[in-house]
């Protein structure tokens, strides 16, 4: 049997009648850069985020930038962020011209751990970037009132976990700002490249709506510097059919994960580590991970027998050539390091079938079973 990481040709099939219609009309309006398709999910993203503003960029590492540009953070400032995650996080603080501080993760959610935090932070710390990593949000109450304590800015990145909540409140309500990625292969995925940064107060998304178009306002009177990164029409179009399917995929998701922790508790027991999910966490699961022993040659022999895996992440951001400068060495982030040598991502989408995910355990026993 061959199972994909992710399928998105079933989902495309189902939605197909409305996708195409919805792109036509972009195209016979000749409308195609920041239109009405654009407001529009701006402003349904807003919403469903509880916020009031959304501000549609080019991509989720833009939106971390221009979150972060937007609230002051430049040369000289530093900005705490977890070493367990995609290298955009980091990478937006330091195109800020910033120096991002790195601190392990916690253990169990993967999520960057509050109780690090705290000795991180000097005077030229300027904001805290924790990411919502795989679906399921960081701990908000505890880096909330460390960023009050020190006057810090927050911004979220949920590029993976549009949907999640944290204590029944929605991403972007606890943070300054918060930012998404449309990225194909998210829970709410475009056609391309796509990005939105949501947040609730009203001059700083005003600062966002400049910033993405060069910094000016009116055309062509420059204020500030930015840089041009707006969310395309076409991608907006099909976003726009996708979202109101965007909970019910998320549902999908959580049945799928609730599936796979029972057949592997059941099948595969004590070798394999399960999601932890927090009691104060709705988990959308953009990916289902797992930590196991000789991750690798699991990941090898899964793949011959025709089951695709994803290791998120393989080198921590702290141990990244690009911040050699910065002086980490092995052995300063015991825990993410931990992590980046165990963890494994199994096959993770709506449509993924029951048949699938047993064939999937049942590899996963046979390969432990054998060694």
């Amino acid at each position: 049997m061959k199972v994909p990481m992710l399928d998105l040709t079933e989902q495309y099939q189902n939605l197909k009648a409305e996708i195409l219609p919805a792109m036509e009309d972009v195209m016979s309006n000749a409308r195609f850069i920041l239109g009405d398709n654009v407001k529009k999910l701006e402003a349904d993203v807003a919403k469903y985020s509880n916020v009031n503003h959304g501000i549609g960029v080019a991509n989720g590492s833009d939106a971390i930038h221009i979150a972060l540009s937007a609230i002051g953070v430049g040369p000289g400032d530093e900005v705490i962020v977890p070493s367990f995650t995609f290298f955009a996080t980091a990478g937006a603080v330091a195109r800020a011209g910033a120096t991002p501080v790195f601190v392990d993760c916690d253990p169990k959610t993967f999520n960057i751990d509050p109780a690090k935090i705290e000795a991180a932070v000097t005077d030229k710390t300027k904001a805290i970037v924790p990411v919502h990593l795989y679906g399921q949000m960081a701990d908000m109450d505890a880096i909330v009132e460390i960023a009050k304590k020190h006057n810090l800015g927050i911004v979220e990145d949920a590029a993976q976990a549009i949907g999640s909540k944290y204590k029944g409140k929605s991403v972007g309500e606890l943070g300054t700002a918060a930012t998404y990625s449309f990225f194909p292969t998210k829970n709410l995925g475009a056609y391309g490249d796509g990005g939105m940064v949501v947040t609730n107060d009203d001059e700083l998304a005003e600062k966002m709506r400049v910033i993405r178009v060069h910094g000016s306002k009116p055309k062509y009177y420059h204020h500030v510097l930015g840089y041009n990164s707006r969310l395309d029409e076409l991608q907006a179009a099909i976003l726009n059919v996708k979202f109101p399917h965007l909970d019910e995929w998320s549902d999908l998701r959580r049945e799928k994960a609730e599936n796979y922790t029972k057949l592997l508790n059941e099948q595969v027991g004590e070798k394999v580590v399960t999601p932890f999910i927090a009691d104060y966490s709705h988990h959308i699961f953009h990916q289902y991970t797992i930590r196991v022993e000789r991750r690798d040659e699991l990941q090898k022999f899964l793949q011959e027998q025709g089951v695709s895996t994803m290791i998120y992440y393989p080198k921590p951001l702290h141990l990244q050539p690009v911040f050699a400068e910065l002086g980490y060495t092995e052995g300063d982030l015991p825990e993410t390091e931990k992590a980046a040598a165990e963890a494994i991502s199994l096959p993770m989408f709506p449509e993924l079938k029951i048949e699938q995910q047993q064939y999937v355990v049942e590899k996963i026993a046979e390969f432990y079973s054998k060694n």
